[in-house]
């Protein structure tokens, strides 16, 4: 059956109307008014808002509007701009209560910030009219009114009369849950605190001081790789459940099992945006087990904990892998089969709910192959009721937990009921209940559970110059309601089909890349992955990186449906902090898999992997380090002489965004890492490439290397994606004495409507393929998307190299240039700043100078230019503007944002 959706979502409309507007249109709106959308951008309806009745009705409704405020404030807001008493996790972020109001102080001014964005600020697309009024009468009230009175605006008729006029308030204010409502599929990987319904509230560490103090989670029981089953029958998945079940993949263990409304309470970056906090569950905690291994150890007997002790005295990373292994996941129609071995046994597992009276039972399946090992396994504390059924296993009491003993060299094959302390009858239960049943049966492949194959239109893009950009619309009205924060793309052999992964769980096969100008189909393979942010086709197979593991996707009966999830390698270090993004997928010609792991935020490192570059082997059993002092590494390049590139974000000990060439046993600048190197000083690490503004871009993500001919004289060259403001830039750099160092150029294209996360180009149509999402700290309106950038074989009239010398800077452009223009000095700005790295998240600029430029001089090929800077000196950042023509008589224009280390050449 094919879907077909052509009600794409206003905002993908509104954006595509924004991308076919010529440059000089939107550059002259954006330097007019710095706004991140521009009028035409908006939902019709910005058109017809009574911003006058809006702002006269807040009298009547004070107390309400307050609450409302408070509550956007509390829930989005204060994640970047904290408040007077807690510093914001973007500590560069608007300070109502101290900072001046640079497009306005009054609240239409602040609406206009709000609604179209403005510099870093997104614009904030998920609120109606009435609730960004809401908010602003609260900011105004609570923070401006009382802290910063200079910056308060008075409201009075003759402002108001001047207001647009208007007859509508808008969309009715609904509460905007996408996260919750998507369907995730019967099970979700992520890590989740196990609580009862009467938990005290969170600890959570604030302060101004950094690094922050570590909370006290002794007593926690989280599940850092926690895999949430759902028991209970009906559509909807994991979130519209009753009655889950908690594995834990790290130890081995059932973390407990809950009943109730509403799954989790959804307290996550990448659910409700909420920093420094992993969900809790919601509802009844039937039973629970504590934070440890679930099998004894198959040798010794023992339960105690092995794996490595962080700062803060907990334990982080996978069991030993002669100890217990975690296989995979097996997904049957709407249960699920786990495969893991404990010693040499191996083990499938399923989960399951009954009813006792009006009391859930929780089984648990297991089938073990036949071992000499002692092999024992904690079911759940004494005082839970329990019984056991089927055959190769006791039931028994061991200090104060009931477990199980396998009886040695049988095969097992028995089911566990469990319920809460204090229900009768449980015994009498099992006996009439369903006896254990094997489980080989569902590890062959079922039917699909997405059968569907949704169609998307492909809007060509009509933009002048060198690029054009064609939109390749996700299935964003899918009957699961996915959000496609779309983190990942790779292609197969055939260049007509592609994978897709999203940072929400799920994997996508695409096809129509070649064959079919006008449309795509989507078929969703894969789901309830943990936020994978990278995936690689190696030898046909599908490799996503996800927070907790690499997984291998197994179809096994032809239907592309992936039937097993091989956990290829769960070496990872996963904790409960929200910043430790698994970042990217790369594979070099022996097999070896890359990918970057990001390290706490505000916080010094728990694990060893935090702030790293990881290189796995070909065989999936090992990792190893192989570069630190990471912050926020979005993913990882591998360059032509076996070196990397990662980028890394402006913070703590990186006083803005940097590139990092990077070579093996490298440290990368951030003391807070895992035992950082005892020089903090910046000649105790390595020097990125370039460090690169916030103005240029807040977020770089990954590079790429051209790979097309298509692609003329950028063929070979080196992109930089953007995820924080949706563009893409062009790397020119240069090597002195083993020091690279450049800067960077953006090409002219419109921002996209998401970040831009990674990029591949197809080996057949030469294309660059990019995909995104906006999800963290992004500027873009859109959660997600897939474009492609096609070269129209227009000039492209961009610099591809530059050099340092010691008596000014060598720029060579892609095409012959216009000697007047060239040698006119009135064509260019230089100018220079120092940057200060500190424990202090980023830095202001100190130094700041603009160079006198006494010549400029175009080389033989016409393509060079150089230019005589008698005061040049090695800084940390320099910015040149030029505005030149090209022989043709073409504007060339543009901004180079550079490092310079050392000074070479002549």
């Amino acid at each position: 059956m094919k879907l077909k959706f052509d009600a794409w979502q206003t905002i993908l409309i509104l954006f595509i109307a924004f991308a076919c507007q010529s440059k000089s249109e939107k550059q002259s709106l954006k330097e007019s008014a710095g706004f991140i959308l521009q009028e035409s951008d908006l939902p019709e309806y910005e058109e017809n808002i009574d911003h006058k009745g809006l702002l006269e009705a807040l009298g009547d409704r004070h107390g309400e509007s307050m609450r409302t405020g408070e509550h956007i404030y509390t829930n989005t807001c204060i994640t970047c701009h904290g408040d007077p008493e807690q510093e914001g996790s973007l500590p560069t972020a608007f300070k109502f209560w101290a900072d001046t109001f640079k497009v306005g102080n009054d609240p239409y001014a602040i609406y206009q910030t709000l609604t179209r964005g403005h510099g870093a600020m997104p614009p904030q697309v998920n609120l109606t009219p009435v609730e960004k009024y809401d908010v602003i009468h609260y900011i105004r009230e609570t923070f401006v009114s009382k802290e910063n009175p200079t910056q308060y605006f008075d409201i009075n008729d003759d402002y108001l009369a001047g207001l647009p006029a208007g007859t509508s308030e808008g969309p009715a204010p609904r509460e905007y849950k996408p996260w919750a409502e998507m369907d995730y599929g019967n099970f979700l990987i992520n890590t989740y605190e196990l609580v009862d319904a009467d938990a005290p509230p969170r600890e959570r560490s604030t302060g101004p001081v950094q690094p922050l103090p570590d909370e006290d989670f002794g007593d926690a029981n989280f599940a850092y790789k926690g895999i949430a089953v759902r028991l209970d029958p009906g559509a909807g998945g994991v979130a519209a459940g009753n009655a889950w079940m908690m594995f834990d993949h790290d130890l081995m263990r059932v973390a407990g099992a809950w009943t109730g409304e509403g799954f989790i309470d959804w307290e996550a970056i990448l659910f409700n945006e909420k920093h420094n906090i992993s969900p809790r569950t919601v509802g009844d905690l039937h039973f629970e087990n504590e934070t440890g291994p679930g099998w004894a150890h198959p040798e010794t007997g023992t339960y105690e904990d092995p794996r490595l002790m962080a700062r803060d005295g907990r334990r982080f990373g996978p069991l030993p892998r002669d100890w217990a292994h975690f296989k995979g996941l097996y997904p049957f129609e709407d249960r699920l089969i786990i495969s893991y071995t404990v010693g040499k046994t191996e083990i499938l597992e399923t989960f399951g709910l009954e009813i006792l009276g009006d009391q859930p039972v929780f089984t648990r399946t297991l089938n073990t192959t036949a071992s000499d090992d002692l092999l024992k396994m904690r079911v759940a504390p004494v005082g839970t009721t329990v019984a056991l059924t089927g055959d190769g296993a006791l039931l028994e009491v061991e200090d104060d937990f009931l477990v199980i003993n396998v009886t040695p060299n049988e095969p097992g094959k028995v089911k566990l009921f469990m319920a809460a302390p204090g229900v009768t009858g449980l015994d009498a239960h099992a006996r009439s209940s369903a006896p254990a049943e094997s489980l080989a049966a569902f590890t062959k492949g079922g039917p699909a559970r997405y059968p569907q194959r949704l169609e998307t239109s492909i809007l060509p893009g009509q933009q002048e110059g060198a690029f054009q950009v064609d939109i390749l619309n996700p299935p964003f009205n899918s009957p699961w309601k996915n959000q496609l924060r779309l983190s990942g793309l790779d292609f197969f052999k055939d260049p007509n089909k592609a994978v897709v992964c999203a940072t929400d769980g799920d994997v996508w096969l695409v096809e129509g890349f070649t064959e079919n100008e006008q449309s795509l189909t989507w078929q969703r393979i894969a789901s309830g992955l943990f936020q994978p942010l990278g995936i690689k086709v190696i030898d046909e197979e599908i490799f996503v990186t996800c927070r907790d593991q690499i997984v291998r996707l197994h179809d096994f009966n032809g239907d592309r449906e992936a039937d097993f999830y091989e956990s290829f390698n769960n070496d990872h270090q996963v904790t409960d902090h929200f910043h430790e993004f698994a970042m990217g997928l790369q594979a070099d010609a022996e097999g070896n898999l890359y990918y970057a792991k990001s390290a706490r935020h505000a916080r010094e490192a728990l694990v060893p992997q935090h702030g790293t570059l990881l290189k796995v082997s070909p065989d999936g059993k090992r990792t190893d380090i192989i570069a630190t002092g990471f912050r926020a590494a979005n993913g990882v390049c591998i360059n032509p002489d076996g070196t990397f590139i990662v980028t890394d974000q402006e913070g703590h000990w990186n006083p803005m965004n940097r590139i990092n060439w990077v070579e093996e046993g490298g440290f990368y600048g951030n003391m807070f890492g895992f035992n950082p190197p005892a020089d903090s000083t910046d000649s105790g690490m390595e020097q990125p490439l370039v460090w690169v503004e916030r103005e240029r871009d807040r977020s770089p993500s990954e590079l790429l290397w051209v790979d097309s001919e298509k692609w003329g004289p950028l063929n070979g060259k080196l992109l930089n994606f953007s995820y924080g403001y949706g563009k893409v830039y062009l790397v020119p750099f240069e090597k002195i004495d083993g020091q690279v160092q450049g800067g960077i150029v953006e090409l002219p294209l419109p921002r996209f409507a998401t970040g831009v996360m990674r990029g591949r180009f197809n080996p057949e149509d030469g294309h660059l393929y990019l995909c995104g999402l906006s999800a963290w700290g992004s500027t873009q309106p859109q959660l997600g998307g897939l474009y492609r950038i096609r070269m129209t074989g227009e000039p492209v009239n961009l610099p591809v190299g530059i050099q340092a010398h010691k008596d000014g800077m060598l720029l060579t452009f892609t095409e012959k240039l216009d000697e007047s223009s060239v040698q006119n000095l009135a064509n260019y700005t230089v100018a220079t700043w120092d940057l200060l790295r500190s424990r202090k998240y980023g830095s202001k600029h100190y130094n700041e100078k603009e160079l006198t430029i006494t010549a400029a001089e175009l080389g033989p090929d016409q393509k060079s230019i150089k230019l005589k800077i008698p005061e040049i000196e090695p800084t940390w950042v320099m910015e040149i503007k030029y505005q030149l023509e090209s022989e043709g008589g073409e504007t060339v224009e543009g901004l180079i944002q550079n490092t310079i280390h050392q000074l070479g050449g002549i």
